[in-house]
């Protein structure tokens, strides 16, 4: 494994030594070369260490941002091109020395107060940076206006110091799409074993956590674009009840099932950014159905023993397909029970039809959202429709390189939302996912949860043949609109799986409980290593 330089600002000396002292990470080596990746002084550091360092005065802000800027430079950019990072925020820094000026004051405005945060390149900033989801159509867009995610996360104190690379248009542009992938950055890698895929969409989101690039980062989901990258990069992702966080601003696909959610590395750090990302917004009117049923602050359901007189259902359908994932989940189940938990096995959730009315819903609601978000950038805009974005791929270099965009063409096909067929479609899917589907299957046995392996390992990435996902379970919660929260459960040689936990709509503070008691027991998240293959 070669040297990388994680910075290369040696005025920054008195604070790396006060660092590896709290941290207690690795000494420099005999020829006092810079820190090698293994030892990078704020790796695994998590919300209530770095606040505890500001609080104490050990470093500032504008000291931890200009770390991790570093460390993308080097790490992302130069020495492994992880490509998880699209672009740096120019007015990080400025943004950093502003908070720090506000808590010499005394002010802080709460826990994300001067934490280092990314955002997946489909969420508006209204600021420096572009908004492209990964298409080199919109490689120079400016939003009118942040996204409410944004607004939350500044008004919070978090430092917005980069976009995140994804699967472009949240992979859902074509087929045989290789997760990670997008026109303006290429091809994001897996920072366990640089030759696997990190899945998407939140690509970029998941590899900047993992990696130590970021504190915590913001994905989006949906059908597995937060859970899956989280499982394959080794890391916590909260997938929201569809409602709890605000869509506006955020580039769509399925107003029935997009959201935005926390990855972080640990489950107290995903709370805490959950907890700041609520708010009813009027502007998107899935969030109406939240008042009274969220938290502004999460982290008090968090308990040790939130496993124990749970009552489990154990989702068995992604079972047999990877004997090592099996074996793995079976020790989790095993823990599961050990923690005084009771656990009952099924095999079916959802009816085979629910996933292909899913895929017709979301077609119907790409044309209409996606139309609806190239208006909101204004007249001048390099792409007003959905046509437009078409023919631009068409005629463009790269976009089309090594996989099609059929699925922007069946959305074109579609009628609007007012058609029936839509409506009807809607509702079918809804009544089977929900009702007939976790609902029933939940009220049947009386349970607390629903557990089963996220993914399997992370698949080797092929441009030619596309995504080799195996294994997955995020359907379910997906399709309704319900939460699932994903823990690191184990690994598969080198690379990390994960476990879901998801269950009713607005149930993200039992999941929690859960998923944290889960995670305190068994504690299986580890930094990657960066292997060549």
């Amino acid at each position: 494994m070669k040297t990388l330089l994680i910075f290369n600002h040696f005025d920054k000396f008195p604070l790396i030594t006060t660092l590896l002292f709290l941290f207690a990470c690795n000494p420099k080596s005999e020829n006092n070369s810079p820190p090698t990746i293994q030892n990078f002084q704020l790796e695994e550091i998590t919300i209530t260490k770095l606040q505890d360092g500001y609080s104490k005065g050990d470093f500032t802000i504008t000291e931890i941002v200009q770390l991790y800027i570093d460390r993308i430079e080097a790490v992302d950019k130069k020495d492994l091109e992880l490509n998880s990072i699209i672009q740096l925020n120019p007015d990080a820094i400025a943004i950093a020395r502003k908070l720090d000026i506000e808590l010499k004051a005394g002010k802080s405005r709460g826990p994300l107060h001067g934490v280092p945060i990314v955002l997946k390149d489909n969420i508006d900033t209204h600021d420096q940076m572009f908004t492209t989801a990964g298409s080199r159509a919109l490689q120079n867009s400016k939003p009118k206006h942040d996204s409410y995610v944004a607004k939350k996360l500044r008004e919070a104190g978090a430092v917005i110091i980069a976009k995140a690379n994804l699967s472009e248009w949240a992979n859902f542009r074509g087929k045989m799409s290789s997760s990670g992938w997008s026109g303006i950055n290429g091809q994001t890698k897996n920072p366990y074993v640089l030759d696997r895929n990190p899945c998407g969409s939140s690509s970029g989101s998941g590899v900047a956590v993992s990696a130590n690039l970021t504190l915590l980062a913001i994905g989006t989901e949906t059908n597995g674009s937060i859970v899956c990258p989280s499982n394959n990069n080794g890391i916590v992702g909260i997938k929201p009840t569809v409602g709890l966080v605000s869509r506006s601003g955020i580039i769509p696909i399925s107003f029935t099932q997009d959201t935005a959610g926390p990855m972080a590395r640990t489950v107290t750090d995903a709370a805490i950014c959950l907890g700041a990302l609520i708010g009813i917004d009027s502007t998107d009117t899935k969030t109406l159905a939240s008042k009274n049923k969220v938290y502004d602050n999460y982290t008090q359901f968090l308990s040790k023993d939130g496993l124990k007189g749970k009552k489990i259902g154990v989702y068995t359908d992604p079972l047999g397909k990877h004997h090592k994932v099996d074996t793995i989940f079976q020790t989790a189940v095993n823990f599961i029970k050990n923690q005084g938990a009771e656990v009952v096995e099924f095999n079916e959730i959802l009816e085979n039809d629910i996933g292909d009315l899913s895929f017709q819903v979301m077609l119907y609601e790409y044309k209409d959202g996606l139309n609806k978000y190239f208006k909101s950038l204004g007249k001048d805009a390099s792409i007003k429709n959905l046509e437009e974005l078409i023919a631009f791929n068409q005629k463009d270099s790269v976009e089309l390189s090594f996989y099609n965009q059929e699925y922007l063409k069946m959305a074109q096909d579609k009628d609007g939302l007012d058609s029936k067929s839509y409506q009807d479609i809607l509702a079918k899917m809804l009544k089977g996912a929900r009702e007939e589907g976790i609902d029933r299957i939940m009220n049947e046995h009386n349970l607390d949860a629903i557990i089963s392996p996220t993914g399997g390992p992370a698949w080797k990435t092929d441009h030619i043949n596309g995504d080799s996902f195996g294994l997955g379970s995020s359907s379910p919660a997906a399709i309704s609109g319900y939460p699932n929260i994903t823990v690191p459960m184990g690994f598969v040689d080198e690379l990390p799986i994960g476990i879901s936990f998801f269950g009713r709509a607005w149930s993200e503070p039992i999941l929690l409980e859960i998923a944290y008691a889960y995670e305190q027991g068994t504690n299986h998240r580890e930094a990657p290593k960066f292997l060549e293959n």
